[in-house]
């Protein structure tokens, strides 16, 4: 019979293979990833907070996507570094769930924040003379605090499975912390947290591709009675959001798919495995950096604002 394991209990990672003399290369990638997610997300947010212009409901939703970026990234790219650059790969029970409750918070509350954004856009291409009328400051506000509640609270009820399982092994083999590599290790099967966490997984994704696909058909209904102009105002408007859903599902999907690959290396499948949470935290800022027309003329101008003073102190 197995003995569960008592607290202090201190996981260990399976974490990538680094080859030997491999190890500071790849913690200069994973710091330069890290280092361009900060500045992209931080520019954009800083922008957004300066430029009174930029406070519309559109731009508010954008910074609640830079905050769920910057707490996926954050969550696991600093580990990555630590492990590369010194091969620690021991993380503490609480640091573990921490780590698997932020990774799956950032999962979920991309999706409900986009959710949101899609009404928001269907708002504001099919009801734009009503626009500022149905998307008021509370209701903005309204949107986004649900949106983050619904996630924040399916993943406290995920977690609560947690309390009282005994565990029967201290080696997580994933390169980072998740409910199902945490509970993997239980002494016992957990189907209540399997059912709940594929229902969870299954509804919200279903629930949210659903609202942005009757967004986006509602839209291209609206926008073939209108003209030319007006159909590429509405894409400019809608394609950033469009691109940003579209790059975070490819990622999950890449995700599911390279698990049914047994015969590709480790290290090749957890390379995949991490993409939904270290690639769009880069590219989602630069997307609505230089798709959005405003945004792109306020960062632009601010640039020339900043270098302006150093001129005249040169001169």
């Amino acid at each position: 019979m197995v003995t569960p394991l008592k607290q202090p209990i201190v996981f260990e990672l399976e974490g990538f293979y680094v080859p030997p003399g491999y190890g500071a290369f790849l913690f200069v990638l994973a710091l330069c990833n890290y280092m361009v997610m900060l500045f992209a997300n931080g520019v954009v947010l800083c922008i957004i907070v300066i430029d009174h212009n930029l406070h519309r409901p559109m731009f508010v939703m954008v910074c609640n996507l830079v905050v769920c970026d910057l707490l996926g990234g954050t969550t696991v790219l600093p580990r990555f570094m630590v492990h590369f650059l010194t091969g620690q790969k021991k993380i503490a029970y609480i640091s573990a769930i921490a780590q698997a409750f932020c990774v799956h918070t950032y999962g979920f509350a991309m999706q409900t924040i986009l959710g949101v954004m899609a009404y928001d856009r269907y708002i504001a291409v099919c009801e734009p003379l009503r626009y500022h009328a149905i998307m008021t400051s509370a209701r903005l506000h309204s949107c986004c605090a649900l949106a983050w509640a619904t996630a924040v609270i399916c993943i406290v009820v995920l977690f609560a499975f947690h309390v009282n399982t005994p565990l029967c092994g201290n080696t997580i083999k994933h390169v980072y912390c998740s409910n199902r590599a945490i509970l993997n290790l239980a002494c016992s099967p957990t189907p209540l947290n399997n059912i709940y966490g594929l229902s969870l997984a299954w509804s919200v994704n279903t629930s949210i591709f659903l609202v942005i696909a009757l967004s986006y058909l509602r839209i291209l209904h609206a926008t073939v009675k209108q003209g030319r102009d007006a159909r590429r105002k509405a894409f400019l408007t809608c394609a950033p959001h469009l691109v940003v859903y579209v790059l975070y599902q490819i990622g999950t999907l890449v995700l599911i798919v390279i698990q049914r690959f047994p015969s590709l290396s480790q290290n090749i499948k957890r390379f995949f495995s991490i993409l939904f949470i270290v690639i769009p935290p880069v590219i989602n800022p630069i997307i609505y950096g230089l798709v959005s027309k405003e945004l792109r003329a306020s960062i632009i101008k601010h640039f020339y604002k900043c270098r302006s003073p150093q001129k005249s102190g040169g001169a």
